[in-house]
C-alpha cells in the first residue's frame, strides 16, 4: 500500500499513524522497533502453522473429502462432528485419537477376518 506513494507521501503517512498512536505505544515502537524500521502499512503475515496430516491435508480438507464420500441422508450431526473431532485429534496427533483410530483399524480387520462384515 505504501510503495503506491512517494517517500515523501509515505513518510508524511507513516509520521501521521505514528502521531495517532498513544504515547505508550510510541515508546514501545521506539524501544523494541525504531521508528526507521517500524513499518505500519506492511501486510500481515501468513499464519506460521497451518496444521496438515501425513498426506499434507487440513482437518477441514479432510472432513470435506471425507463426507463427500457418504451421501447426505446417511450421516447426522452427530456422526459429522464425531469426524471433524477425530481429523483434529488424528492431524493434532492427539494419543486418545491415535489410539480410537487403531482400535477401529483392529477391529475393521477382526470383522473381516471373521466374516461379519
Amino acid at each position: 500500500m505504501i510503495d503506491e506513494f512517494s517517500p515523501e507521501e509515505a513518510e508524511a503517512r507513516k509520521k501521521a499513524v505514528f502521531d495517532s498512536m498513544s504515547p505508550r505505544r510510541q515508546k514501545h515502537i521506539l524501544n523494541k522497533i525504531g521508528y526507521d524500521k517500524w513499518n505500519p502499512f506492511e501486510e500481515p503475515k501468513d499464519p506460521i502453522d497451518i496444521r496438515k496430516d501425513k498426506t499434507r491435508r487440513t482437518t477441514q480438507m479432510l472432513v470435506r473429502d471425507f463426507l463427500q464420500t457418504r451421501s447426505t441422508e446417511g450421516y447426522s450431526n452427530a456422526y459429522g462432528r464425531g469426524v471433524l473431532e477425530m481429523a483434529l485429534g488424528l492431524v493434532n496427533e492427539d494419543e486418545r485419537f491415535m489410539g480410537m483410530y487403531e482400535f477401529a483399524s483392529w477391529y475393521r480387520d477382526l470383522l473381516k477376518k471373521e466374516g461379519k462384515e
